[in-house]
């Protein structure tokens, strides 16, 4: 067995069985090998940034996802893919087909290299942005392979391994390794004891679901120890999928102060949150506003739990919620139950689409165990603000918030579940970035519903500029469902611009058997209230922060004499700004 047979053969344990990327002249024999690799396919792709998107939202929906991509030219071009993956724990591996060892040791300068002749600078680039990676060689191929593969399974972030074109036939022994790992047992003793302790002393216990739950595969765990304790339940925005909403105590997702403000007050005035697998940022927090440092509280990441700033590692989630499911009783807490919306009546209103209806029938729509894939945009937050039917798994890269990331995520999510409807909606301004994966799609026969939701623009950013027309925030204006008709393949598209024809769109949807591309119009100022609410605090700051550097700007050192410390009393802000 050669070095490239052994990785594909051992990575098919980890449930990976399509390889997105690019075919380059330094990848082929890895991509040979996957053609060749029983139950293993390729999925070509347009531009390795589009690989990269696709098997992130593969890995969101299988566990584990794989990207191939050439040397340099190729793996520069998918390096944002991959720090989004790293920023929100998606297990992807990077592998990269490199010229051979003898051209890389050579000191020669070849095509796809720099010009200071540092052949590995490329790998250099990838440290940052992967949790550990290694070039192979004839003395460390297999030893490398599997201590990569045991952190890739430990960590759940993205790998890199890259490949010279010689190593990669270079025969290996196919010896089994263990990938497994388990809790360091005095640890994990220490995390539930502390923890029970202070839940049975504790009065107004919260809990905060986040991503990590479901990346770390311990989903299961959490939701029995969440039912067996009683105790009230919230989610990030990322977490939505980790919780069971018809848990009798749960509360509703944080918006910090923008909503759902019950989540808020029991949060700040809990006497014991336990944050499970947060992601602690500004998009998924709706503003950072928590006054807490979340490890000085009871913080239960992947692999390593936080107990009042104490770190204690290599415990499993898993594991912690499994022990404290045995270790805690039920207990009867007071809090307020989530509100429940009232069903308005979602016939379609005379007159121009309007982003409300649009959420209204977009709720309606989907069905139970949908994936719906949402781009970064003006409209984002309106889909954490909808209560969705129960499973609908809702992805959006909140976090990285990279553009143009939704359209070829959702590809890759449709590879890895063929048997459910995936359903995107992104803005036109993304989805000029990577649109041209819908040939993927159509070439690959998936058959997602795309929604391009044409608002004139880059809304979100002309609505936190000084000027809602600022022409940069224009962008050239296309015929959508013309350019979905121009690739080959069964596809159906349309335009709507009123709340009639979209509830029509989406009928005809229903009764399609191919992919289904709609174009919606809807004015430039139309964006969800949660959405205003939460750009109008980040203008605030703004603002304060240029007032004060106007203050500060005139209250300015003119020589180094005027540093004197101990004796000079210095204004206080408040009576900069008020002139005393």
């Amino acid at each position: 067995m050669n070095t490239a047979e052994y990785l594909i053969n051992k990575l098919r344990d980890f449930g990976i069985f399509h390889y997105f990327g690019l075919p380059g002249d330094f990848n082929l024999n890895i991509i040979y090998t996957v053609q060749n690799t029983p139950d293993t396919e390729w999925i070509g792709c347009t531009n390795e940034l589009n690989a990269g998107y696709a098997a992130d939202g593969y890995a969101r929906e299988n566990g584990f996802g794989a990207l191939i991509t050439t040397y340099g030219v190729g793996e520069l071009s998918a390096i944002n893919a991959i720090a989004g993956s790293y920023s929100e724990n998606i297990s992807v591996i990077h592998i990269v087909g490199t010229p051979t060892t003898e051209i890389l040791n050579s000191g020669n300068i070849g095509h796809h290299f720099f010009q200071n002749g540092n052949p590995f600078c490329f790998y250099e680039m990838y440290k940052n942005v992967t949790e550990t990676g290694a070039i192979l060689n004839r003395d460390n191929a297999k030893i490398e392979i599997d201590r990569i593969l045991k952190i890739f399974k430990k960590e759940r972030k993205p790998v890199y391994i890259a490949i010279p074109a010689d190593i990669a036939t270079m025969e290996i022994k196919d010896k089994e390794i263990l990938l497994d790992w388990y809790s360091d047992e005095e640890n994990l003793s220490k995390v539930v004891t502390e923890i029970s302790e202070k839940l049975r002393k504790s009065e107004a216990p919260i809990i905060v679901a986040d991503s990590l739950i479901e990346r770390f595969d311990a989903k299961k765990e959490f939701n029995e120890f969440v039912e067996k304790t009683g105790i009230p339940l919230c989610n990030f925005l990322m977490g939505k999928n980790a919780v069971n909403t018809k848990y009798e105590k749960y509360l509703g997702t944080y918006f910090a102060d923008l909503e759902n403000n019950d989540v808020n007050e029991r949060l700040i005035q809990s006497d014991c949150p336990i944050f499970a697998g947060s992601i602690y940022s500004d998009m998924n927090t709706c503003g950072m506003k928590l006054d807490c440092n979340i490890n000085s509280k009871i913080a239960i990441y992947g692999t390593y739990t936080y107990i009042n700033n104490i770190k204690y590692e290599n415990v499993k989630m898993s594991d912690v919620f499994n022990r404290l499911t045995k270790a805690i009783d039920y207990k009867e807490y007071n809090y307020k139950p989530k509100l429940k919306n009232e069903e308005s009546n979602n016939n379609p209103p005379e007159g121009d689409l309007t982003i409300d209806y649009f959420y209204k029938r977009l709720k309606e729509f989907l069905n139970s165990d949908d994936r719906l894939y949402i781009d970064t945009g003006s409209y984002t937050l309106g889909a954490f603000n909808t209560d969705f039917k129960e499973n609908v798994k809702l992805n959006s890269q909140i976090f990285w918030n990279s553009i143009g990331w939704a359209t070829p995520a959702c590809f890759g999510a449709a590879v890895a579940q063929k048997d459910k409807n995936i359903i995107l909606v992104t803005g036109e301004g993304a989805h000029q970035i990577t649109a041209l994966e819908i040939g993927t799609m159509l070439r690959f026969g998936v058959k997602p519903v795309i929604i391009v939701i044409n608002n004139g623009g880059y809304t979100i950013e002309r609505l936190l500029s000084d000027n809602m027309d600022d022409k940069f925030n224009d962008i050239n204006q296309m015929d959508y469902p013309k350019f979905a008709r121009s690739f080959k393949g069964e596809i159906w598209a349309t335009s709507v611009s009123t709340a009639d024809d979209f509830d029509k769109a989406l009928r005809v949807t229903k009764i399609m058997k191919k992919l289904c591309y709609i174009e919606v119009i809807i004015d430039k100022a139309d964006v969800p209230e949660i959405t205003k609410s939460f750009l109008n605090g980040i203008k605030s700051k703004k603002q304060t922060k240029q007032k004060h550097k106007k203050i500060f700007d005139n209250f300015k050192l003119k020589e180094i004499k005027d540093l004197k410390f101990g004796t000079t009393t210095h204004k206080s802000l408040h009576e900069i700004e008020n002139g005393d």
